[in-house]
C-alpha cells in the first residue's frame, strides 16, 4: 500500500469514522430512451403525465425528446438512492402506454439523425436556450451521439470529514479553498485511473448497425454475417470512445485540473472564442438560432469528460460562475454505462465500489498534470475502451509500459484497504465484497459485463438489438408487474402537476427578448 494512502487512512479509523462515512452524499442521474413496441426510437412528445421536463424535480429529458433522465435526491444511503430510482421507473411505466425503456447505453434502431427528435421545453427563454443548445450539439457532432444513455454518479464527502482533514493536514488555506483543491486532486487521480471502472463495468462492446449507417469512419467489425451488429472483439465501453461522447473538435482543448482558476479560464476561453468550424451555423441572424454561439463550446456542459467538478448553481447562473462563487461542492462521475443486467442499470454493489474508488482517488497523492500526462491518460482510456479484455494488454504509467492486469490488481489492493475502513465503520462486509468481485474480473475477463453481452449474443445467435430488446422487455414486465405504492404515485402526480404549473408561470413571467436573455447570460462568462 502506498505510504501516503496508509497515512491518509488514519482519518477513517477513529471513533468518529462511522458518523463521518455514514454521511457521504450520493445522487444518481440515469438516462434511458423511450422506445416503441418494435424497438424503434419513440417520436412521441414527452408524456404529459410525467410533467414538465423543464421544471420537474425528478424526471426530465436530456438531448432527445425521447431520452428520459431520472434524478434522485441527494442521500447518505445507497439503498435510498436506488429505492427512489426504482420508484421513478415504476411510476414512469404507468405513463408510457405501450412504450418501453431501452435497457442499454448504446441506442436502439435509429433512422439517422433526422429520426432523433430534439428535446422541447416550452416557450420561456430558459426553455428555448436549452433546446437551441441541443440543436447546436446536433449540428456539431450529429444527433446519433446524443441518443446514447449513461448514468451519472454524484458524490461528495461531508463537512465533518473536510474539517478534520483540514486540521489533520495543517493547511494554511481557508477551508473552502482546501476542499476545492482536494476535489481537484480526486479529479486528477480519477482521470488517471478511470480506465479501471470502464474495464470493470463497461457494457457497450457492440452497437446496432443502424447507429453507424452511412459512416465509414469507424473501426468496428461485423459480429454476424448479415452485419446487423457491429463490435470490437475486446471492447468494453464503446460509449466512452470515438463513437460516443468524444469529439475531434475538443481533442486540442487541454483542460487542466491543477487549479480551479486554470480550469475555469480554459473553459471560459473555449466558450467566448469563436471557432471557425462552427461559424456557418446560424446563431441569431434574423432570429434563426441553430446554436447558442460559435465558440468551441456553447456552454461548459458541452465539454465531454468522464468526471466533472460541480457546484449547485443558482437560478440563471452559469456552472463556471457557481464554481468561482463557492468552490467545488461535489463531483459528477460520467463514465458509467447502463447495465442491461440490472433493472435500474446500476446496483448497490457497483455503487459501493464507486464509493471506494472515489475515496481511494481522494486519499492518494495527486501530482499536477502536464501535457504528457494528459496524452498518457487519454491513450490508456482509449486502449481499455476498444480492447480492454485483450490478453496481455499493456498501459502506460509514467512513461513506462505495465500490464493492465498487474496495475489493476495493485489498485484493487489499495482499494481493499479503503473498503476495510468502510466496513469497519459501517458494519458488515459489503464494501470488501464489492472490491473482491472486481478482483475476480481482472483475473477472468469473461466475468465482465462487456464479455457477457458478447457471449450471450453468440450463444443465443442474436444481434445486439435483439439482446438489448429482450432485456428491455424483461425489465418492462418487471416494473409493470408491481406499480408504485399509492402514496408514491400520488407524490409523483403532484410533482407532475406542480412542474406543469411552474413551466406556465415561467413562460408568463418572461419580460426579456431571447437575444437580450442570451446576452445577459453570456455576460457572466465575460465578467469571470
Amino acid at each position: 500500500m502506498p505510504t501516503e494512502l496508509h497515512d491518509a487512512l488514519r482519518l477513517l479509523e477513529n471513533g468518529d469514522a462511522r458518523r463521518v462515512l455514514a454521511a457521504m452524499n450520493r445522487g444518481l442521474e440515469k438516462e434511458c430512451l423511450r422506445i416503441t413496441p418494435d424497438g424503434t426510437l419513440s417520436d412521441r412528445p414527452h408524456p404529459n403525465g410525467l410533467g414538465s421536463a423543464l421544471t420537474h424535480h425528478s424526471i426530465t429529458t436530456d438531448y432527445s425528446e425521447a431520452l428520459l433522465e431520472f434524478i434522485t435526491p441527494v442521500s447518505t444511503r445507497i439503498e435510498d438512492c436506488l429505492r427512489y430510482l426504482d420508484d421513478i421507473h415504476r411510476f414512469t411505466y404507468t405513463q408510457l402506454g405501450d412504450e418501453m425503456l431501452w435497457a442499454a447505453s448504446m441506442p436502439c434502431i435509429v433512422a439517422g439523425d433526422d429520426g432523433i427528435p430534439v428535446a422541447q421545453y416550452g416557450s420561456s427563454n430558459i426553455a428555448r436556450m436549452k433546446t437551441v443548445y441541443r440543436y447546436g450539439l446536433g449540428h456539431r457532432y450529429g444527433r446519433r451521439m446524443q441518443a446514447i444513455a449513461g448514468i451519472h454518479y454524484n458524490w461528495s464527502m461531508p463537512a465533518e470529514f473536510w474539517e478534520r482533514a483540514w486540521r489533520h493536514d495543517g493547511s494554511p488555506q481557508d477551508l473552502d479553498t482546501y476542499i476545492t483543491d482536494r476535489y481537484l486532486g480526486l479529479v486528477r487521480n480519477f482521470r488517471r485511473l478511470c480506465w479501471l471502472p470502464v474495464y470493470l463495468y463497461g457494457a457497450s462492446p457492440a452497437v446496432c448497425a443502424t447507429f453507424v449507417r452511412g459512416r465509414d469512419d469507424h473501426p468496428l467489425e461485423r459480429f454476424d454475417p448479415e452485419g446487423k451488429s457491429l463490435y470490437l472483439p475486446y471492447a468494453t465501453a464503446l460509449r466512452m470512445g470515438s463513437l460516443g461522447y468524444n469529439s475531434a473538435a475538443q481533442k486540442d482543448l487541454n483542460i487542466c485540473y491543477n487549479s480551479l482558476d486554470n480550469y475555469v479560464e480554459t473553459l471560459r476561453n473555449a466558450i467566448l472564442q469563436p471557432h471557425p468550424a462552427y461559424a456557418d451555423i446560424p446563431y441569431g441572424l434574423q432570429g434563426d438560432y441553430q446554436q447558442l454561439n460559435s465558440g468551441l463550446l456553447q456552454i461548459e456542459n458541452e465539454f465531454y469528460s468522464p468526471i466533472r467538478p460541480k457546484r449547485v448553481a443558482r437560478s440563471g447562473e452559469t456552472a463556471l460562475n457557481a464554481l468561482v462563487r463557492g468552490g467545488i461542492e461535489y463531483i459528477e462521475v460520467r463514465c458509467v454505462d447502463v447495465s442491461p443486467f440490472s433493472p435500474l442499470g446500476i446496483d448497490a454493489a457497483q455503487a459501493r465500489f464507486l464509493d471506494t474508488f472515489l475515496i481511494y482517488c481522494l486519499l492518494r497523492e495527486s501530482p499536477h498534470c502536464d501535457d504528457t500526462d494528459q496524452a498518457e491518460l487519454a491513450g490508456n482510456l482509449e486502449s481499455v475502451v476498444s480492447r480492454g479484455r485483450q490478453p496481455g494488454l499493456t498501459l502506460q504509467r509514467g512513461g513506462t509500459e505495465i500490464p493492465m492486469q498487474q496495475w489493476a490488481q495493485e489498485l484493487l489492493a489499495g482499494m481493499g484497504a479503503v473498503a476495510e475502513r468502510l466496513d469497519d465503520a459501517l458494519g458488515g462486509h459489503d464494501y470488501r465484497d464489492s472490491v473482491q468481485l472486481q478482483s475476480n474480473k481482472i483475473a477472468d475477463p469473461e466475468l465482465t459485463p462487456s464479455a457477457r453481452i458478447l457471449r450471450e449474443m453468440r450463444e443465443s445467435q442474436v444481434s445486439f438489438f435483439r439482446l438489448a430488446m429482450g432485456y428491455s422487455e424483461h425489465w418492462a414486465r418487471h416494473f409493470r408487474s408491481q406499480p408504485p405504492a399509492a402514496d408514491v404515485t400520488a407524490s409523483f402526480m403532484a410533482e407532475s402537476a406542480r412542474s406543469l404549473a411552474a413551466q406556465q408561470a415561467l413562460e408568463a413571467s418572461d419580460e426579456l427578448s431571447f437575444p437580450t436573455y442570451l446576452d445577459r447570460y453570456f455576460a457572466q462568462y465575460r465578467r469571470l
